[in-house]
């Protein structure tokens, strides 16, 4: 467990680093482009340091937002709270605060920079359709991503997703306003046309790069999370019960979306179908889950 944090911590720097990189590449294209020059690089250091300091510090409130979640009080929800705090102690971290969505579909998810600023989100529909046993497993679940510091990489990742898909559509809007051929003429010979193409690839496949960082930090985490949860209950079959009710609902989760579907423990998006999206999925399936927790 401590190498896993370890590496989910290096694993964050070297995904901010790629993003500044990233950012930093297309920024200084589309000032090319737009014969802006070194003020689209500096443009670029603007919108790459304010979107990471951004992401990092309120990556929490920009996901709660997003998920249209509220605060939970424990007069409310007293038994969500006292199993969150149960789990907490045997986990040996702080107690993350408590909030709730308001939707039928049940799923749950973590968030925040590190275990001392974390939250854990749930649906109402998990806590009317689960049990006592399968409420901790899920949140046993979630509590082993704030231990494991999966949400850092998670959360980050949703806002490096749009500030790269923000700039990929500037480059792409210049090419349609006539601005990227101007500067090819401008420039003549092999250079102006080498940068134009360039900067047209970029634009094109930067948010599919982005993307593809998305599955690659959220596939193998979630079977991790599964084996620490269903170590912090002892009880692996309270995770693996819930994991099939929550796969058996077909109710799609309204608050979420394509941007934060791989934050939940569950896809939220049930309306997904085809080989394409299961491809593309940012979880392993269902039935992979739940065999590993069957065979503990």
């Amino acid at each position: 467990m401590y190498e896993q944090i370890a590496s989910n911590k290096r694993k964050s720097f070297f995904l901010i680093l790629f993003f500044l990189c990233l950012v930093f590449a297309l920024a200084w294209l589309f000032g090319e482009l737009t014969n802006l020059g070194p003020s689209g690089l500096v443009l670029a250091g603007i919108i790459a340091v304010a979107m990471t300091f951004g992401s990092y510090y309120s990556s929490d409130k920009i996901v709660l937002a997003i998920s249209r979640a509220r605060p939970v009080k424990k007069k409310d929800y007293p038994h969500l709270y006292n199993v969150v705090e149960g789990l907490a102690i045997a986990a040996g971290l702080p107690k993350p605060r408590c909030y709730i969505i308001d939707d039928t579909a049940p799923n749950a998810f973590a968030s925040g920079r590190n275990p001392k600023n974390s939250v854990i989100v749930v649906t109402s529909g998990l806590l009317d359709k689960l049990n006592r046993a399968e409420l901790e497993g899920v949140i046993a679940h979630e509590m082993a991503h704030i231990k494991n510091y999966d949400i850092l990489v998670m959360t980050l990742a949703v806002v490096m997703v749009g500030v790269v898909a923000l700039l990929s559509d500037w480059i792409l809007r210049t090419f349609l306003w006539g601005g990227a051929r101007r500067r090819s003429s401008k420039e003549g010979g092999n250079i102006g046309a080498i940068i134009v193409v360039v900067g047209l690839i970029l634009a094109i496949f930067s948010p599919f790069i982005a993307q593809l960082i998305r599955l690659a930090v959220s596939r193998k985490r979630e079977f991790l999370a599964d084996a620490n949860g269903a170590f912090l209950t002892r009880y692996p079959p309270g995770l693996a019960s819930a994991l099939k009710k929550l796969a058996a609902d077909k109710e799609p989760l309204e608050a979420a979306n394509k941007a934060t579907a791989h934050l939940y423990i569950i896809n939220p998006l049930k309306g997904a179908k085809g080989a394409v999206n299961k491809l593309f999925s940012t979880h392993p399936p269902t039935q992979e889950r739940v065999a590993a927790l069957e065979k503990m």
